[in-house]
């Protein structure tokens, strides 16, 4: 569930397993004309997006199995694809796909609890462990010097999980195909990354873990009585009517419509490693870091509702988009609580997250009023680069 797209940031989300599919092979991939929703000759349409076109195609050229995007602004809507939806059907990849948005589920966790916050039913400054007493403890970590807030921005300094040996090992290997039906729940991976130092004290550093947002996801369901899933479809799903995003649980399917997931599973050398089909998997192992399904339609209501103050109050937004600087994900890049604020090479400032798993890179971004919003899709994990869509679609060539 790393921040896969404008950067990519320690590996990707990983989930479980009960049969092994078939592997496929790779076959070249074909450009999909795009699908165009805006309105014919309006001014200003096409801004943008014929460069953001060209970006999916050359994406699909450098090996990306198929894209799909979509871009929204003042003018209309814009819907992009290119390449493969499936390698074995030769069919094109779709406009509306559902797709895996791994750690995207980020900012929807975040929401949640500034939402809580503004409720006074929490304080970003409460400790961890204030809600989870004796959760965060050992190798020298200690709960009760880690705020929520170092949690959601990533200064806590604790382990992520999926750097442990033991975890790449299974969901970062081809093994991975005899455990992707597996069932984890978020505690023992919580208890793997006890079993190692903190990165850093809280506080002093920035450093990406997937931790961070199990965690806050059981700091929700102590602070409401729910499953951190029942509260964002409550907050967040329900009333923006995001009708092709949830959170499937345990689930291993796809709904439909859906391209298939293509992963090398990082073996090496990638070029000529097999092309694993992982288009079902157990997500449960990404949980509250993770684990969410959307399409790109979805993925810009929401940003640009978040952005554009319909989800939060005027405080809770500003605190969300107080970043501090990291560095690991490259110059311009700042964190703030669930939303990174990405500079790009024009100049122009946009926010969102990017989000990988097995078979699936997404990134979704938008400009800091939300008027303007980009969501998109690989479906294969292994090639390919999202900024250059970011930046033909925000800045042109």
């Amino acid at each position: 569930m790393g921040v896969a797209a404008v950067v990519t940031v320690a590996g990707v989300l990983a989930a479980p397993a009960v049969s092994a599919a078939p592997a496929v092979s790779a076959a070249p991939a074909v450009s999909a004309a795009p699908a165009a929703s805006a309105r014919p000759g309006a001014p200003g349409a096409d801004h943008g997006h014929r460069a953001t076109q060209r970006a999916l195609d050359r994406a699909v050229t450098a090996g990306v199995p198929g894209a799909t995007g979509q871009a929204v602004d003042t003018y209309g809507t814009w819907n992009g694809t290119a390449g493969l939806g499936d390698l074995d059907a030769r069919t094109p990849r779709g406009a509306y796909d559902h797709f895996r948005v791994g750690s995207i589920t980020k900012t929807f966790v975040a929401v949640v609890l500034l939402q809580l916050a503004a409720e006074g039913r929490l304080d970003l400054d409460d400790t961890v462990g204030e809600w989870l007493p004796g959760t965060v403890e050992g190798n020298g970590h200690d709960g009760d010097r880690i705020t929520v807030r170092q949690l959601l921005n990533h200064t806590s300094g604790v382990y992520d999980y999926l750097a442990d040996p033991r975890f790449q090992r299974v969901y970062f290997t081809p093994e991975f195909m005899k455990h992707r039906f597996d069932t984890r729940p978020p505690e023992h991976w919580v208890r793997m990354a006890m079993s190692h130092r903190p990165r850093f004290r809280p506080g002093t550093a920035w450093g990406y873990s997937n931790t961070n947002y199990l965690l806050a996801g059981m700091i929700v369901e102590r602070a409401t009585g729910h499953p951190y899933a029942d509260e964002i479809r409550a907050r967040v799903i329900e009333p923006l009517g995001l009708r092709h995003t949830s959170l499937p649980g345990t689930r291993p399917t796809l709904p439909q419509p859906g391209s298939r997931a293509y992963s090398k599973l990082f073996a090496d050398p990638l070029p000529r490693s097999t092309t694993y089909d992982v288009t079902e998997l157990n997500p449960s192992e990404a949980g509250a870091a993770g684990e969410m399904i959307s399409s790109s339609a979805d993925l810009n209501r929401f940003y640009r509702a978040l952005l554009g103050g319909r989800l939060l109050p005027d405080e809770q937004l500003a605190q969300m988009k107080e970043t501090v600087p990291a560095k690991d994900l490259g110059p311009g890049v700042g964190y703030g609580l669930g939303l990174m604020r990405v500079r790009l090479s024009c100049g122009t400032a946009v926010w969102g997250h990017g989000g990988g798993i097995q078979g699936s890179r997404s990134e979704a971004m938008a400009t800091g009023d939300g008027r303007r919003a980009l969501a998109v899709n690989f479906n294969g994990d292994w090639t390919g680069d999202l900024k250059p869509v970011v930046e033909a679609e925000f800045c042109g060539e």
